[in-house]
């Protein structure tokens, strides 16, 4: 039989939601297979059209589409440098699009190439955030009458914006918060959401990296009579060895990993089974072919997949929810609904994954079950600025500072 090849690759920016996406079509010899993938690199996503284009196009056109591992592992080293997220991004992008084709050729959902799933649905958290411990309870009121089982709990955003700053004169623009402030105020949201609404919901927070390392180990045994069902992000990558710490001092569950690029960022967490939760974010760690071999290395030490999905495209979204469905380990997936624009979406992206009660559902179809109507996708163009940066995300809530107006993490 002779072999399926690939004819061309194309990408589509669209930004329906404000967040970048950056789609991947990979056409085949075969007419009426293509595969469909994301690349998103929502910061730096024309970094990642110019990698598929200028470096990995040429180098994949010709390639028979069944030779995924191959083409995974070609393509890695190619730039002989590898594992950066602009790099991860654009392979991420064609390795799900070519286990999408996959899926099409057997006439299988990608879930059952993976050797199938180990739940009908993967349950989802969103986002209980707010001004103010009301608006908090209100939001996480209507999660719960929705279904979530998993609710994560924010008071004013990551860092908790919502105390008065005072910096000293010339500071740089940035998005300020008070790191002690912000510890404090955790540890009265946490103490408001069990007061009021008990203890049937598995609670999770977002340190987002903002506090130093004795603080945030000092927050997780504070938080330990709430019982969370994970702490998140308490370290950044170039810290990763105060895990051993936070181990030796707390119960508090930890989840990391979303920013995760390279393998001897999670290898080691996984190992030494300092971590509960890995939080596998399927485009940077370069697609379905790195994730479900990360998830295969968590279950062997007992740690389960927190997989990101939060600002992710629906194409991201639906690979992530084929791999937890097939991962044995898993505990829950982060999803920001995009309900308020469900009608557009679902026009956009057919196929779309359904959320009931709090748990995600893929359809049946072959491959990924999802699509993308391009002329709407055009309708939705990435808000640009004259350098071709995104302006929603520079420089406001990567440019983070404290009240001295020093630089710090996001």
């Amino acid at each position: 039989m002779k072999p399926i090849t690939i004819r061309n690759i194309r990408t589509i920016a669209t930004a329906p939601m404000g967040a970048s996406w950056l789609i991947v079509l990979v056409e085949t010899s075969e007419p009426g297979i293509t595969g469909i993938g994301c690349a998103s690199f929502r910061m730096r996503y024309h970094t990642v059209i110019t990698t598929i284009e200028r470096y990995l196009k040429p180098l994949l056109i010709g390639r028979d589409v069944s030779e995924i591992e191959d083409i995974w592992q070609t393509s890695m080293v190619q730039s002989y440098w590898r594992n950066s997220p602009v790099f991860n991004s654009a392979i991420a992008g064609i390795d799900i699009a070519l286990w999408d084709i996959k899926g099409k050729m057997a006439n299988m959902p990608v879930y059952q190439l993976l050797g199938g799933k180990s739940r009908p649905a993967a349950a989802v958290y969103s986002h209980a955030d707010g001004k103010d411990l009301q608006e908090v309870g209100d939001n996480f009121s209507k999660f719960r009458e929705q279904g979530y089982k998993f609710i994560r709990c924010q008071l004013g955003g990551y860092g908790g914006k919502v105390h008065e700053i005072t910096s000293p004169d010339n500071v740089l623009p940035g998005n300020y918060f008070d790191p002690p402030a912000y510890a404090k105020s955790v540890i009265k949201l946490f103490d408001y959401i069990r007061e009021n609404f008990g203890t049937d919901t598995e609670l999770i927070h977002d340190v987002h990296s903002r506090l130093s390392p004795i603080d945030v180990i000092k927050l997780a045994r504070n938080l330990e009579p709430h019982n969370l069902f994970w702490l998140e992000d308490a370290f950044p990558p170039e810290l990763l060895d105060w895990y051993t710490l936070m181990r030796q001092h707390t119960l508090t569950p930890q989840a990391v990993g979303e920013i995760f690029t390279h393998p001897r960022e999670w290898e080691p967490l996984i190992n030494d089974r300092l971590i509960d939760f890995i939080r596998l974010n399927i485009t940077k760690v370069g697609g379905i072919t790195p994730g479900k071999k990360i998830a295969a290395k968590a279950e062997s030490n007992g740690v389960r997949l927190g997989s990101y999905a939060g600002c992710s495209s629906p194409v991201a979204v639906a690979a992530t929810l084929h791999v937890n469905l097939n991962a044995y380990s898993f505990g829950a997936m982060e999803w920001n609904s995009w309900k308020y624009m469900e009608d557009v979406m679902s026009e956009m992206f057919p196929g779309l994954p359904q959320v009931r009660s709090g748990y995600m559902y893929a359809n049946d179809q072959p491959g990924l079950g999802i699509g993308i109507n391009e002329k709407m996708a055009l309708k939705f163009p990435c808000p640009e600025d004259s350098l071709g940066m995104d302006i929603h995300d520079v420089p406001l809530w990567t440019t983070t500072r404290t009240p001295d107006g020093s630089s710090t993490r996001p």
